[in-house]
């Protein structure tokens, strides 16, 4: 048992490790977006293959079954995630404070979920303990800054604790779906504008709704207790929800980001700044 969890915690960490390496290249250099994602997708099918646990993927009433076409799910979401983390990690301590509250939120459930004699998990919470500390120092204005080796490497790992609990049946992927609502939903919906409206989408832009936000309130703390309030008071409640509720998970899910589409429509997520 030792061995197979010394395994799994290796090959994940050796996923990670590649996601920092090709995040830190691309810092200090440019490495094209091609060999970016190819990187991402197999530090992804790493962890996936190595991942334990045979319960079916899920969202809401559709099951991806625990096939090759699961585990091909498994890696779309992790990329995803990890590129999510990239893409909104755009002003001081937002991206920082997303993994303290994602991951201290889905501690928190999993605890409040846990069958009697069932084993602590300790993974996200551990996550969101090391990343307070970098936190304290990231927090506007900034001291030292994530970057793409960072933030990537976060992203991954939080990628990889929601494909771990949904393999093994302890949190359900629309959980973690909503606990990071803002990040999806922000770095989604401004993706699709600037793709249909026929914008260079694969360059570097200021256009994200929390990057807006930003410059409406007059600086980046304004966005990050913002972001706080709805991750603790509306996304962490739904999710909650979701948890004691299965079945109806996909409205549910849906009902989360209603709102977060909304604030996005209205910050002008995806268009130039004014």
């Amino acid at each position: 048992m030792v061995v197979g969890e010394f395994a799994v915690g290796f090959a994940v960490l050796a996923g990670g490790v590649l996601v920092a390496a090709v995040g830190f290249w691309d810092d200090h250099g440019h490495l094209s977006a091609r060999w970016r994602l190819l990187a991402h997708l197999a530090a992804a099918a790493l962890a996936v293959a190595s991942l334990p646990g045979d319960m079916p993927l899920r969202l809401g009433p559709v099951s991806l079954g625990s096939g090759a076409f699961a585990d091909f799910i498994g890696v779309l979401v992790i990329a995803w995630m990890l590129n999510l983390f990239n893409f909104m990690d755009g002003i001081d301590g937002l991206a920082g404070l997303e993994v303290v509250s994602v991951g201290a939120s889905a501690t928190l459930l999993l605890l409040l979920s846990l069958p009697s004699g069932g084993a602590l998990p300790v993974a996200p919470g551990l996550l969101a303990a090391a990343t307070l500390g970098f936190l304290a120092w990231n927090w506007p204005p900034a001291k030292i800054f994530m970057g793409d080796v960072g933030s990537g490497f976060v992203g991954y790992l939080l990628g990889c604790e929601a494909i771990a609990t949904a393999k093994t049946g302890t949190l359900g992927l629309a959980v973690w779906l909503i606990l990071a609502g803002v990040f999806v939903v922000d770095a989604s919906f401004t993706l699709v504008r600037r793709m249909t409206g026929g914008q260079r989408w694969y360059e570097a832009h200021r256009s994200h709704a929390y990057q807006h936000a930003a410059r409406r309130l007059g600086g980046h703390a304004p966005v990050d207790h913002r972001v706080l309030a709805i991750n603790l008071l509306w996304l962490l409640p739904m999710a909650g929800f979701v948890v004691w509720n299965p079945a109806l998970e996909l409205p549910l899910l849906i009902l989360a980001y209603l709102p977060l589409l909304c604030l996005a429509i209205r910050l002008r997520a995806g268009q130039p700044e004014l």
